[in-house]
């Protein structure tokens, strides 16, 4: 089968299309033809040589798929060679074939086609899990930091539909009005004072949620951002690793701030994220409720070129390797 790889941690100009021996599923798993295969900010820092796979997991990038049941491990019901299907990974994406928990594997929703399911799954799973993690609530106000990407997207649309009052930030006043589209109460231009607007947005409450994609860049505007009981969530270091956390303010304001990662949870806590994406996002995306986000087609041929859309920083919603 075909399979991309990595000559050498580094840019884009690194990633080839190489030939590997097919895997073959184990009890409990499930082979997958790909159809596509979402790309993700982890997959560029997987190239970089920054984010290497759990344990016993494939090298080859790629966190998300849609394809069809190709084999079935022992063990597995529910399936049948065929069945289009979604599967959210710990790796092993950017392939011909590959091989997954069948728990981590769903169908894809109703009316949306293998090609844009496949950058639908792990922006749900991840979004569906933090909010469940900080306890969103109706009637509260989230800030989303990226409310263009894949992740602000689709968090824009799903807080909405919890019931929550949606702040975000972007780069552009195409992309705030876009966040608008999506349904955003308040867009603001993160090149300003994005702090002081937020402040100014909410009375000078502050916000109930924050979910973060840029870590210690914004760490310390995001507690201040924060309303009492206030709770901040980071799932990406696109702004550092490291930064400097005022713990009187955090304190005062009975605050929390937690981080957390997808991809190395265990097999059982992916299967039950999964199945509540399965449960609750699809039918609100049958429903129209929510759209997936604006996506750019590559072949497998041009990962490259997939790749230096993502990084670019000018990228709206999905990219999509189709294999």
């Amino acid at each position: 089968m075909r399979v991309v790889s990595v000559t050498a941690p580094g840019g884009p100009e690194n990633l080839i299309v190489a030939d590997a021996p097919t895997p073959e599923p184990k009890p409990g798993e499930v082979l997958i033809a790909v159809a596509a295969a979402g790309v993700n900010r982890a997959d560029l820092l997987q190239r970089q040589g920054y984010y290497p796979p759990p344990p016993g997991t494939s090298e080859v990038i790629g966190l998300e798929v849609a394809g069809t049941i190709a084999a079935l491990g022992d063990g597995v019901d529910g399936w049948a060679l065929g069945d289009p299907c979604v599967a959210l990974l710990a790796g092993g994406g950017y392939a011909e074939y590959v091989v997954v928990p069948s728990g981590q594997v769903i169908a894809p929703p109703d009316g949306v086609d293998l090609i844009t399911a496949a950058g639908l799954i792990e922006v749900a799973a991840t979004v569906v899990s933090n909010f469940d993690h900080v306890h969103l609530a109706a009637g509260e106000t989230v800030l989303i930091h990226g409310g263009t990407g894949g992740i602000g997207s689709f968090a824009i649309q799903y807080a909405r539909a919890l019931g929550a009052r949606v702040l975000t930030t972007a780069g552009s006043p195409a992309k705030l009005e876009l966040c608008r589209e999506f349904g955003a109460d308040v867009a603001i231009d993160y090149h300003d004072d994005w702090a002081a607007a937020v402040a100014e947005a909410t009375g000078g409450a502050g916000v109930d949620v924050i979910l973060d994609v840029m870590g210690a860049k914004y760490l310390e505007a995001n507690v201040a951002a924060l309303a009492l009981d206030g709770r901040l969530v980071v799932i990406g270091l696109q702004g550092g690793r490291k930064g400097t956390l005022d713990l009187n303010r955090l304190l005062t304001k009975r605050a929390t701030v937690t981080a957390t990662s997808l991809r190395f949870r265990p097999t059982a806590q992916k299967a039950a994220i999964c199945a509540a994406v399965a449960q609750r996002v699809w039918p609100l995306i049958a429903a129209g409720a929510i759209r997936p986000a604006p996506e750019t087609r590559f072949a497998l041929d041009e990962v490259a070129r997939a790749h230096t859309q993502l990084e670019s920083g000018d990228n709206i919603g999905k990219v999509v390797l189709v294999v």
